[in-house]
């Protein structure tokens, strides 16, 4: 676990330096502090509000202890454990098993399961997704993937503005050889690489709540047998809800059933085989 923590935060440094330094390609100095300042805007404007936006797009409705008082009862259960507050819970009209945890902060979040995984899962294997879910809020990784994401986007929303920029603007021809590669740099490798650091720490992040899911109900087997049900499914029932820009909340990509088939370096979880033999191989 120490070791994707230390990936965490070296992703986000690198995403960040990536983000000064295009700000710095395009406006020296003042277009170093207009890109902070913008990335901070859309920083706290997604972390207070995008959990509302998540929920509406895929239909969600909170369900009260009488409706499902088990569902309740278990993640009071991990909460206690995780000594954080219980978050409401909401459940998604999806056939497609899967689960996913949003909001800003552990006092104001949110776990939703889908109709599916509850009619999929045992109650020991619907624990150990409700405990990796809980492990994110607890870990805070609602705010990582955020702050990550927005970065990202603020990326390639200004290495497109420079190309509008370049295409009626004109470039300034008295620096030759050095605008056209840094007008490469920033149009075609700033965003590709902005992605990739983006979608390492979406990976990196699950193998921590993997591990904390699992420590938190003292065995890793319900959820590495979770996992493997869950893929499956996913295949052959794909999720029609949402958007590929969330993919990263669930706990197994719900469009894995979509004919997409990215090389691991484009994937926004890692492998569930290679996340089954992590949870198998830990001394719990």
């Amino acid at each position: 676990m120490i070791k994707n923590q230390i990936k965490t935060v070296l992703f986000l440094g690198v995403l960040s330096g990536l983000l000064l330094l295009i700000g710095r390609l395009i406006g020296g100095p003042q277009g170093l502090a207009i890109a902070l300042v913008f990335a901070i805007l859309m920083n706290v404007g997604s972390y207070f509000f995008s959990h509302k936006l998540i929920l509406l797009m895929y239909r969600a409705k909170e369900v009260s202890k009488e409706e499902n008082p088990e569902l309740h009862e278990i993640i009071e259960e991990i909460c206690k454990e995780a000594n954080i507050p219980k978050p409401k819970i909401y459940i998604v009209p999806a056939d497609q098993a899967n689960a996913f945890a949003t909001g800003p902060n552990p006092k104001r979040a949110v776990v939703a399961v889908t109709k599916g995984i509850l009619n999929l899962l045992n109650k020991d294997e619907l624990k150990g997704v409700l405990a990796h879910e809980i492990a994110h809020i607890k870990n805070r990784d609602i705010l990582i993937a955020t702050i990550a994401a927005t970065i990202a986007s603020v990326i390639t929303y200004i290495a497109h503005m420079a190309q509008f920029a370049a295409m009626f603007g004109g470039g300034r021809d008295e620096e030759g050889g050095n605008n056209i590669f840094s007008f490469l740099l920033l149009v075609i490798l700033a965003p590709l690489a902005a992605t990739l650091i983006q979608l390492a720490i979406s990976r990196s992040r699950e193998f921590i709540a993997d591990e904390t899911g699992a420590r938190l109900i003292k065995k890793a087997e319900p959820l590495a047998k979770s996992l493997e049900k869950l893929e499956a499914g996913a295949k052959h029932h794909p999720l029609t809800l949402g958007t590929e820009s969330t993919n990263n909340l669930f706990i197994v990509n719900p469009l894995r059933g979509r004919g997409q088939s990215f090389l691991n370096l484009f994937m926004t979880h890692p492998p569930s085989s290679e996340r089954c033999k992590r949870l198998r191989s830990l001394a719990i």
